[in-house]
């Protein structure tokens, strides 16, 4: 299998994750709404969606028509990243429970998480999305991809950041969950 292939079932792989990923919110959305969960920040999820997606075909595209020689070396230090980012991702979403979904969705009267990787960092799923948007397309040397994605997902995520902090700013105080 050459590695150009080997990065195209890489990247449908992911492109099934993320299917995994909405499958999953999907159904804990409906189960925060469904208790009175309060959804901000519609506006920029169509961006948010667009841009993910843009980012598995870009880097795909790139990777086949470019074609560039790919040192061993950077391709599996990178590969080491992207399994770590999706680890990580998995974690919040073990953490989070019915409460991750890929909406900014709070439900009144829950606490705020502080287990698992939140100890550490207030968003760590952000944290998955950077490293695996300069790793992923790395893999393959497809660094016009990481570079627009990783420019383009900062602006996104001053947004959602922004977004999310006002909405946790409402929960609750107490004792964290």
């Amino acid at each position: 299998m050459t590695s150009l292939v080997a990065f195209t079932v890489l990247v449908g792989l992911v492109g099934l994750e993320r299917v995994a990923e909405l499958v999953v919110s999907k159904r804990n959305a409906a189960w925060a709404l469904a208790r009175g969960g309060v959804e901000e920040g519609r506006g920029h999820y169509p961006v948010m969606v667009v841009l993910h997606t843009g980012f598995l075909v870009a880097m795909l595209v790139e990777a086949w028509v470019v074609q560039p020689d790919v040192p061993a070396a950077l391709a599996w230090s990178m590969l080491a990243l992207v399994v770590a980012a999706q680890a990580l991702r998995w974690w919040c979403i073990a953490t989070l429970g019915r409460r991750w979904n890929t909406r900014v969705i709070v439900v009144p009267g829950l606490p705020l998480v502080s287990s698992g990787p939140y100890r550490w960092f207030s968003h760590p799923n952000y944290v998955a999305v950077v490293v695996e948007g300069v790793a992923l397309p790395m893999v393959h040397a497809a660094w016009v991809t990481a570079l627009v994605f990783t420019v383009a997902n900062a602006f996104l995520l001053r947004v959602r950041l922004r977004v999310e902090n006002t909405a946790l700013a409402l929960a609750p105080a107490g004792r964290p969950a």
